[in-house]
């Protein structure tokens, strides 16, 4: 599996929390997206399939690639970020200040909190590795070409490596930035 990160919005040039908030490319986000478009397609690979998240900065990176490839993209909401809740359009400052004693009172191991409405990193680790399989289930031996979001794509590259989920946040990849990784579901 080829794992690509969208390319940049505005929100991630202003630092702010996306989640799930719909937030287009900036121009910075189309010039990096063209790129890996065309670093994938004189990579000399052979892709099986391609899929998105279905959000606007994964969509918009996985079209650009998609038309360079030839390709058609298959949408997939479980490939989507991590819902973060009322943190979503927050700068991390602001989320230390006005949640302060919400995340120190949580007894949870941080793999397991949310943001108030949000999802946990384990529970977006399951959603990805469930889609991870079924997209491996579909391509037995195939290279398939993964478009999604910083923390979502961690969370796999953790798990096909073998890494604690602690250490996510270590392994999320710059705006555009493809990784590839082997990942074999199991076989029930």
């Amino acid at each position: 599996m080829w794992l690509v990160r969208h390319g940049e919005t505005e929100w991630n040039r202003q630092g702010l929390y996306q989640g799930q908030v719909d937030i287009p490319l900036n121009e910075t986000g189309i010039a990096q997206a063209r790129n890996t478009a065309e670093q994938l397609g004189t990579a000399g690979v052979g892709f099986d399939a391609l899929y998105a998240s279905p959000l606007c900065r994964a969509r918009q990176t996985a079209e650009i690639s998609a038309e360079r490839l030839g390709m058609e993209i298959r949408f997939d909401p479980r490939l989507m970020e991590i819902h973060q809740g009322s943190f979503e359009g927050k700068k991390y400052v602001h989320i230390m200040t006005d949640f302060r004693t919400l995340l120190k009172n949580l007894s949870l191991p941080a793999v397991h909190r949310r943001a108030p409405g949000g999802e946990s990193v384990a529970e977006v680790a399951a959603r990805m590795a469930e889609a991870a399989a079924d997209i491996a289930r579909a391509h037995p031996g195939g290279r398939v070409l993964i478009f999604a979001h910083g923390l979502a794509l961690a969370t796999l590259l953790c798990q096909a490596r073998g890494l604690p989920l602690e250490n996510v946040y270590r392994h999320i990849q710059e705006n555009a930035e493809v990784a590839v990784i082997q990942f074999a579901p199991l076989l029930v």
